[in-house]
């Protein structure tokens, strides 16, 4: 069979399923396969998932628990968080058309499904809710952060959406609440490198060509803390967080920089006191000049 002939299976209750290629080997079933692969997945839950009809092929037949391997092809799974707990914070479509859709996010929600998230992501609340499946992210924001996301709707035109962020023709206004130090040079721009900090959910600045730049500038200044306008001129994964710490001020929240805190610590009591507040571009698709804004708040400095 061709290429065309590939039949991706539908999504359930707004979860697509996962994909992985197989690669040519010896293994007797798939199952093996997959038990050896995933090996933090007990064979077990493997063999139910495959007994439950929650394993296909690239041409959407089912696989079973004895079926034998054979390389060179896809197979889809669906997968399940067991007692995954409802994030009690809402999403809200800002804007909507059939090309776009912008979200206006909580802050401790994902944007879409990975490691302990899956039903609980803006993604998969927003395939339930409207019943789109070619929905996806044009880009994220970290769960911790509240504010604007935008999503594609049609495959024909996500590129040109894409195109948006990698040419870095949209412009992204963030406010932050910070320690205030009197002395600061503002408003300045932080240009560093930016890379993985040797723990798989830590940045660091080290020496080198800059790879990360950020316009600052202060708002409001209220005793020992400010309000801060962050614009992001290149998109390095916590890039905001890792320049605020390197200043010596860590955004108010932070559990990640400076101090890591224990993975499964969530406080909804104090966020992250960062915010996605603006986007503007010009649509790739109309042609019309874009804005958008959030409608949610820090807290306040009084």
């Amino acid at each position: 069979m061709s290429g065309s002939d590939f039949i991706k299976p539908p999504a359930r209750n707004g979860v697509g399923p996962s994909c992985i290629g197989l690669p040519a080997g010896a293994w007797p079933t798939t199952l093996d396969f997959l038990t050896e692969r995933f090996s933090a997945i007990p064979r077990d839950v493997w063999h139910q998932r495959m007994a439950q009809g929650d394993v296909v092929d690239e041409h959407g037949v089912q696989l079973a628990p004895h079926s034998a391997y054979q390389g060179h092809r896809r197979v889809y799974y669906y997968r399940a968080v067991p007692d995954e707990p409802r994030i009690p914070f809402d999403e809200v479509i800002l804007f909507q058309d059939e090309q776009l859709i912008v979200v206006d996010k909580p802050h401790f929600l994902p944007v879409m499904p990975s490691g302990g998230y899956l039903a609980e992501t803006v993604l998969v609340r927003l395939k339930q809710k409207l019943g789109i499946d070619t929905l996806v992210p044009v880009h994220r924001i970290d769960r911790d952060t509240a504010g604007l996301v935008m999503f594609s709707v049609q495959p024909e035109t996500r590129a040109a959406y894409h195109a948006l962020f990698s040419q870095r023709s949209v412009k992204k206004t963030y406010e932050a609440i910070a320690p205030w130090r009197e002395g600061l040079a503002l408003p300045m721009t932080r240009e560093s490198r930016i890379v993985e900090a040797g723990h798989f959910m830590l940045q660091h600045e080290v020496s080198g060509p800059p790879n990360a730049v950020t316009r600052i500038e202060v708002l409001q200044v209220q005793g020992s803390l400010a309000r801060y306008q962050l614009q992001p001129v290149t998109g390095k994964r916590h890039q905001l967080r890792v320049h605020m710490a390197a200043l010596g001020l860590p955004i108010l929240g932070d559990g990640l920089y400076p101090t890591l805190t224990p993975e499964g610590q969530v406080d909804y009591e104090h966020p992250l006191q960062l915010l996605a507040r603006r986007i503007e571009f010009v649509d790739p698709v109309s042609g019309q000049a874009r804005q958008f804004e959030s409608r949610r708040s820090l807290m306040s400095l009084a």
